[in-house]
């Protein structure tokens, strides 16, 4: 690829094009990168044979003009906050504001307003009322039904009811974004929304879209609104269906209109995970624009790093990655990975050291039911919690053949797995272990993909607060500490085991960070990083956290609220 998306109107005619089909608002910086979402779908829409450029950041405290110096596109706007919720981006678990912006030049901050994705999208149907626009990324993701909104203390209604966009797209948008690239090049495209995706609607004809037979009927907002039961018993009834493998359209009433999410695609196969692979249509790199403005932090964090899997079947209940990437773990093929280590090992900027070759969980690739068909009859929130599912295959083998045959590329000198390690897959009986590679695996990365720390996350200590948050014992957590401790003398290194914990997350005292403090003593750990618990829409933590209640039990859960309470979990610790 030898040009950037278009970003201003001097850029579109030095193409020598005179219309767009699309036009990408984004809320980060543009790094022209996979790791980049907005970047993603704006090179796969151009893979589809159109015309796209992208304004990124723009400026919404002024006359709008940054929204109309493209014009109308042909096909759609496609609206996304970037690669955070942007209100994560912009404050502390204690709702304190940052003063600094990963995604930004310079990390500064500034540069996007609260709930970037309602701002951005009202601009855009002030100055263009009649043309479509379509909203994603992880804010309009998880906000996609109603949900606690811990920075307002509110329970929000679904996105699409405080923006007036047209579409949403949930969860990774190739596919879907093909579908509306169809059928909005037809005469009365709100007539074809039935024949796609893993996208959700406002309507006032339910009937027109589904049939109550394949429906999940949510109660409505306005009766979680009056009770909040009412809203702990959808997100039961919300997570249930989301963690199946074919889960039903879902609709939640309002007032008189009617919330439709269609079902997400099926997981994607291998070869569709390798068509989603751009980085050889992209320059891999920000925006010239931004060269004398500071690095961009997030760019620098991740530029050597490769994406190998997406989704995830942990189920931790403080985490989005499900409800946005889904339950089940969709790989690339070995070679389509080592064709972007070669590419990545040609870049001017790469030294030789590549930082990751991961993605949500590090070791995770190629993991997947053994009976696909048992797999279509579950409903369970994590494939490994309370115990690893007998039906999942947890071979570490293709891993171990990745990491070497990508060690092997000309110019790659170094690998470390920067990504989380789920350490409750590398513990198992002698049989299991072989059958599967765990310790072979586990000793691969000691010896040769650590660079003097490896980070994992264990979270606490506690048996009750644990089962909160859907992890394993942390007895587990210690026998992996002796295996690491175990393969680091034998390679004669001395390397560090840094774990990661949570404070004030439902279900945790002070009395349990006391506990936490008291059981770390002595490990041989580097604890540098305990955690506030951040509620984010959409996850079961956040609703115990919203409820005060278990909403699958009924049972009580105490949460740390005020700032007072929160610094005293953490300082406890310290």
């Amino acid at each position: 690829m030898d040009h950037f998306l278009p970003t201003t109107k001097k850029e579109v005619e030095a193409l020598g094009w005179e219309w767009l089909d699309v036009i990408l608002i984004s809320g980060d910086a543009y790094v022209d990168h996979p790791s980049f979402g907005p970047a993603v779908i704006g090179r796969w829409l151009e893979r589809l044979g159109l015309r796209v450029a992208i304004v990124p950041q723009p400026n919404w405290q002024d006359d709008g003009r940054d929204f109309a110096k493209l014009g109308r596109p042909r096909l759609f706007f496609a609206v996304s906050a970037g690669n955070m919720d942007s209100m994560v981006n912009h404050y502390t678990a204690t709702k304190r504001l940052r003063h600094d912006d990963a995604y930004t030049p310079g990390g500064r901050h500034g540069f996007r307003p609260d709930y970037a994705t309602v701002v951005y999208t009202r601009w855009l149907k002030q100055l263009f009322p009649d043309t479509p626009v379509v909203i994603g990324g992880i804010e309009a993701s998880l906000r996609r039904l109603s949900h606690y909104d811990y920075w307002s203390d509110t329970l929000r209604p679904s996105i699409l009811l405080s923006c007036p966009a047209d579409v949403l797209v949930y969860g990774m948008g190739e596919r879907p974004m093909s579908d509306l690239v169809r059928i909005f090049q037809t005469d009365n495209w709100r007539d074809h929304l039935s024949e796609c995706s893993q996208i959700a609607f406002i309507t006032n004809n339910l009937e027109d879209y589904c049939k109550k037979e394949d429906t999940l009927m949510l109660h409505p907002y306005e009766k979680e609104l009056s009770n909040k039961r009412f809203y702990g018993e959808n997100f039961v009834a919300f997570e249930t269906e989301s963690n199946k493998m074919f889960p039903r359209t879902m609709v939640q009433p309002y007032n008189k209109k009617y919330l439709v999410v269609l079902p997400p695609y099926p997981p994607a196969t291998e070869e569709e995970m390798d068509s989603f692979a751009l980085y050889d249509r992209m320059m891999n790199a920000p925006h010239p624009k931004y060269a004398k403005r500071g690095d961009i932090p997030a760019w620098e964090m991740i530029k050597n790093s490769i994406t190998i899997h997406r989704g995830c079947f942990g189920g931790c209940s403080f985490c989005a990655i499900t409800a946005h990437q889904g339950r089940f773990v969709s790989s690339r093929s070995e070679a389509s990975i080592l064709a972007e280590v070669s590419d990545l090992a040609r870049r001017p900027y790469f030294k030789g050291h590549i930082s990751d070759l991961g993605a949500p969980s590090a070791n995770m690739y190629r993991m997947r039911g053994l009976n696909e068909k048992a797999c279509r009859q579950c409903s369970r929130a994590s494939c490994i919690y309370p115990e690893i599912c007998k039906n999942l295959d947890i071979n570490h083998k293709p891993l171990i053949s990745l990491y070497q045959a990508a060690g092997a590329v000309k110019a790659v000198r170094q690998i470390t797995i920067g990504s989380g390690i789920r350490y409750d897959l590398l513990l198992g009986d002698e049989a299991t272990d072989r059958a599967n590679g765990l310790s072979a695996y586990f000793e691969e990365v000691v010896r040769h993909h650590v660079s003097g720390r490896l980070k994992v996350a264990p979270e606490h200590t506690e048996t009750k607060v644990l089962k909160r948050m859907r992890k394993p014992g942390f007895d587990r957590f210690l026998a992996f500490n002796r295996k690491f401790q175990q393969f680091n003398r034998a390679a004669g290194l001395r390397q560090q085991l840094v774990p990661y914990f949570i404070s004030a997350h439902p279900g945790c005292t002070l009395d349990d960070m006391r506990a936490l403090h008291r059981a770390t003593q002595g490990q041989h750990l580097h604890i540098e990083q305990v955690q506030d618990f951040t509620p984010t829409p959409m996850t079961y933590s956040t609703t115990m956290y919203y409820l005060g209640y278990d909403p699958y039990t009924g049972e009580k859960v105490f949460s740390a609220k005020s700032k007072g309470e929160k610094d005293k979990q953490k300082g406890m610790f310290f």
